[in-house]
């Protein structure tokens, strides 16, 4: 089957990434490549590849990340981290996976489902119910690690992943600690746009496209994919857009996982993407607590409004940090504006 990317009104208006519709006088990090280190490795943990079926018998792949020198049959507190939307483990996640690794952590960093290494068809599909379920399904892996205690198991989601986390968290009381950096609620993102600048008329033709074109495909017609990053630079590219592509289209964060390839990367399915306009993370979110929750994103980021809103609609005990100077991709990879003792501090006051 042949593969083609959409210019479609979804990827126009409602790119998660590209923000068209944003007022062009937000403000963004400096330079962004600066302290950049996002295939970190560290001689102070040991890595393996693992994976693990979640409840609808999908694989799930993870790289697992072990502190060296934990004693012999100790229980350990340990954390699975998410990747951003339309990246995978290899993308950030794997950095603080192996940053808080070294802090004596057990930490997994897993592909969700239809994404890198994990199993899911058609590649690169939409499914906020399944993504929220590997996170779980993540809990049941270490949750049944002899070194692994699991009364001490937390949850860290980079972007997307946020709520994705959130969402899972609701409804799986083991996750004891719930942490997010740069988070998107991606229901809120698709349907209404950054800062509520699309319009329900909009919204509307989204859907309205994504089901027609969902008869093209049943009856064997080519497949779409639709916003991610763009894969060259104009002049007239978005700020935010050349955020996105100084971290997934540069050597500072490019990564093509086996099965795919370049010009799929980063971008969903057009058919599934709608499904996130039925996705709403921070309804009920007060009912996690007592359950700690800390939200971090930079105060610059275009994606500030999540967090705030988040943290506002969650019950205590939460904490909303905000890093001075840092814009949304600032914090996947940017280890000196990353607050790693702030994270430390809150998995170590929750887990141990």
């Amino acid at each position: 089957m042949e593969h083609k990317s959409s210019t479609s009104r979804l990827g126009i208006v409602t790119s998660i990434f590209a923000g068209l519709l944003l007022s062009a006088s937000i403000a963004l990090g400096a330079d962004m490549s600066h302290g950049a280190d996002n295939f970190y490795k560290s001689d102070k943990v040991t890595f393996q590849k693992v994976s693990f079926n979640n409840q609808y018998r999908m694989k799930v792949a993870g790289n697992l990340f072990i502190p060296k020198g934990i004693k012999q049959g100790s229980k350990n507190p340990a954390i699975v981290v998410g990747h951003p939307m339309g990246a995978v483990k290899e993308q950030s996640s794997n950095l603080y996976a192996t940053k808080l690794a070294e802090q004596g952590f057990v930490t997994l960093a897993i592909d969700l489902s239809f994404w890198g290494e994990s199993e899911g068809q058609p590649r690169n599909a939409v499914s906020p119910d399944i993504y929220a379920e590997d996170f779980s399904a993540a809990v049941d892996y270490l949750g049944t690690q002899t070194f692994v205690d699991r009364e001490r198991i937390g949850v860290l989601g980079i972007c997307g992943s946020g709520s994705f986390a959130i969402s899972a968290a609701k409804i799986d009381p083991r996750m004891k600690a719930i942490a997010t950096v740069s988070m998107y609620d991606m229901g809120a993102a698709v349907r209404n746009a950054l800062n509520h600048s699309q319009t329900i008329e909009q919204r509307k033709a989204i859907i309205a496209e994504a089901a027609q074109q969902r008869y093209a495909e049943f009856t064997g017609g080519e497949t779409k994919y639709t916003s991610g990053t763009v894969h060259e630079l104009t002049k007239d590219t978005h700020p935010i857009q050349r955020e996105f592509y100084d971290f997934y289209r540069t050597p500072r964060g490019d990564f093509t996982p086996k099965g795919s390839s370049p010009e799929l990367t980063t971008h969903p399915t057009l058919t599934s993407a709608v499904k996130f306009m039925n996705f709403y993370p921070f309804e009920d979110i007060e009912t996690i607590s007592p359950r700690p929750m800390l939200f971090i994103t930079g105060d610059k980021a275009h994606s500030i409004e999540f967090s705030h809103d988040a943290y506002k609609r969650a019950a205590e005990p939460k904490e909303l940090v905000l890093v001075k100077g840092a814009g949304h991709v600032d914090l996947y990879d940017r280890v000196n504006l990353i607050p790693w003792d702030k994270l430390t501090s809150f998995f170590r006051k929750n887990l141990i």
